[in-house]
């Protein structure tokens, strides 16, 4: 009667679990284990939100294991330490995980691999997390790819997302005494901040089967449109589930493919094409290892960036720099441990470009605050508004957070939801707050920290100055 443990980290669910089905197949009990160690994801150690979800998550799986009367064993400490600990304890045979790819991460488990197998010990790693692994596909020049649309047309027609897996269940659980309680990980606040994340999300693999069955329902008809309204709930709202591997995006794809089949006329490409967005951001990070932390196009390494100011910077995090999409977007942010894609663009182009700030400030910020905070995502997302990154948006496209609010919040309802001091303001005014600064001074609201007009001529000098260095 062989054992196996399962290594369970950014995988908290039961089905679609190339890991956990491999390691019922070839032994008969099983033990999955969660080894806290966020010390060996340095410099990016989950942020206060990231360890908020993984709290409730990992309290989800447990009972869902329980229901089956198996039991997810939580141990605290060195990976490599504590796995080898618990395979004395269960005279275990192997290791089964699915693999990550942040480059902390990679070097981490192949240094575990190489000693678990060095003391006889079996190792697997399996594909578990994305559409494709970031090195299936390349150039044809065998490169990695460093622009989404012929990554995406590549992925798209040469890739096919297999079935999901079925559930793993052993033919029997294994049981080790010693576990932790999820409360002696101490992920939650000290401070409690995190209410308006309780009363937005419920994290598990559950909750994300049924979150993707109402987006399907009520918004997948018209994502291409209603993506880009911060007021409406017109995206999948999938993000934190994926990070966490509550969900796959082959669940994903396959449980959609089925609605169109039962539905006429659905397009689900506008979709399907955010989730290649997802598998090239891992793509990137895999062939670019660097960049969370440097600029993917080197030109600017010499880029003006302002000196690094407190003050602007509080208001940008506070939601308090007197511009009213920017101010709704961060203030969502801390609310909610989330904040809509378009608004995400707009808050970080106001950030990089009118404010002159290090695009590292902001992912930082985001890092910490956002339960869907990927490091994949993240550093593509910055990066692509800065100009810096992969594929990136032109240096000269400056979003006006002014016109943006009315082209996609034509009735200001986000605006209001969220600046609820300027609830009675007219639209006009928020669209526009120059109309009528007197008003928005009397409801207690700051004056703008930053003139767009001024401060986008003087973003586009500094990049005129890094173009000519370049040159």
């Amino acid at each position: 009667m062989s054992t196996a443990l399962v290594w369970l980290r950014r995988d908290l669910r039961i089905a679609d679990n190339p890991a956990l089905l491999a390691a019922c197949a070839a032994h008969t009990r099983v033990l999955p284990v969660y080894v806290h160690a966020p010390e060996e994801e340095a410099p990016w150690q989950p942020g206060g939100a990231s360890r908020w979800w993984l709290h409730h998550s990992l309290g989800a799986l447990s009972t869902q294991l329980k229901k089956s009367n198996g039991e997810l064993f939580i141990a605290r400490g060195e990976s490599l330490a504590e796995l080898i600990r618990l395979v004395e304890g269960t005279g275990a045979a192997a290791v089964y995980w699915n693999r990550l790819y942040e480059p902390a991460i990679i070097a981490r488990d192949t240094r575990i691999k190489t000693a678990l197998r060095a003391r006889g010990i079996a190792a697997e790693s399996h594909a578990g997390n994305l559409w494709c692994e970031p090195w299936q596909i390349s150039t044809a020049e065998d490169q990695p790819y460093r622009v989404f649309t012929p990554f995406w047309r590549k992925l798209r027609t040469r890739i096919e997302p297999a079935a999901p897996l079925p559930p793993g269940r052993p033919k029997q659980w294994a049981h080790l005494e010693g576990s932790l309680s999820l409360d002696a990980l101490q992920l939650l606040p000290k401070i409690r901040w995190d209410q308006g994340l309780e009363q937005t999300w419920k994290p598990g693999e559950s909750a994300a089967c049924e979150m993707l069955e109402l987006f399907a329902d009520d918004a997948l008809a018209d994502y291409a449109r209603g993506r880009d309204l911060p007021s409406r709930n017109g995206t999948s709202r999938l993000s934190p589930h994926l990070h966490f591997g509550e969900i796959t995006p082959r669940q994903i794809h396959h449980a959609l493919q089925q609605r169109a089949r039962e539905r006429k006329h659905l397009d689900l490409e506008p979709f399907l094409r955010e989730l290649g967005w997802r598998e090239f951001a891992h793509h990137l990070l895999y062939h670019f290892p660097q960049t969370p932390t440097r600029n993917f196009n080197p030109k600017f390494d010499g880029f003006p960036w302002a000196r690094k100011d407190t003050s602007v910077l509080g208001a940008w995090t506070r939601g308090r720099t007197g511009i009213p999409l920017v101010d709704a977007g961060m203030r969502e942010l801390w609310a909610t441990g989330w904040m809509h894609n378009r608004v995400r663009m707009v808050v970080a182009s106001f950030l990089t470009k009118n404010l002159r700030q290090h695009w590292l400030y902001g992912a930082r910020w985001f890092w910490d605050t956002l339960v869907d905070a990927d490091l994949a995502n993240n550093t593509l997302g910055w990066q692509w508004v800065a100009g810096s990154g992969a594929d990136a948006a032109p240096y000269f496209r400056v979003f006006n957070p002014l016109t943006q609010a009315r082209k996609f919040d034509p009735d200001a309802k986000y605006l209001r939801r969220w600046l609820p001091e300027l609830a009675e303001v007219p639209a006009e005014v928020l669209f526009d707050p120059s109309l009528d600064p007197t008003m928005l001074r009397a409801c207690g609201y700051p004056e703008p920290i930053a003139d767009l007009g001024e401060s986008r001529r003087t973003a586009l000098e500094a990049y005129e100055k890094v173009k000519t260095t370049a040159a």
